[in-house]
């Protein structure tokens, strides 16, 4: 599919989102932060959900853990976080920055499904529990899944840490989600 094409329809979904009132979160939400970067991005991000700066600016990974997220895409995947994807499984705030719940998660699914039909990234990176468990329906929390590389819907995903959870502890979580971000990498230019 073409990049402007693609675009249109990512645009089309967008306003889709923008619209939306399909769970509880619309009636909290500043604004829809739907996702940002390339349509044709090799590489694909997906975290749980806004935070307060997202959800004031409307934008994903904007706050602290998008500086960190900005840091680890540059350093070790080598290209510029303009040349990735990135998005929530949730596209509205949850309140008080309480991980989403399981039927706001459903009820946003066929949004990020769409998104990734139309980018095509050669690899997802799930960052966090909460995004690992939507998109590869596990049960187990992220440290028992990282360091493995998983197959959903004809994509490879990396699951690791949310930058969040990597800012609060410090450089332990920080050095095991550069090494993901290398096996990702990887993966980005083999397949």
């Amino acid at each position: 599919m073409k990049q402007d094409i693609k675009l249109q329809k990512l645009e089309l979904l967008k306003a889709d989102a923008l619209s939306c009132v399909a769970c509880r979160l619309y009636s909290s939400r500043t604004n829809v932060v739907f996702g940002s970067g390339s349509s044709t991005a090799k590489i694909f991000f997906i975290g749980e959900g806004p935070g307060q700066e997202e959800d004031l600016r409307g934008e994903p990974f904007v706050g602290r853990s998008g500086k960190l997220l900005t840091l680890l895409i540059e350093e070790e995947l080598k290209v510029k976080r303009e040349e990735c994807y990135i998005a929530n499984v949730v596209k509205c705030r949850p309140p008080e920055n309480r991980n989403p719940l399981k039927d706001e998660v459903l009820s946003c699914n066929h949004f990020l499904s769409s998104q990734l039909d139309l980018v095509q990234p050669r690899v997802i990176v799930t960052l966090g529990n909460t995004a690992t468990k939507a998109v590869l329906n596990v049960k187990d929390g992220i440290v028992k899944v990282r360091q493995k590389t998983y197959e959903f819907n004809g994509f490879k995903v990396v699951p690791t840490f949310h930058p969040a959870a990597a800012l609060r502890t410090g450089g332990m979580l920080i050095a095991q989600m550069r090494s993901d971000f290398i096996r990702a990498k990887k993966i980005m230019n083999s397949v």
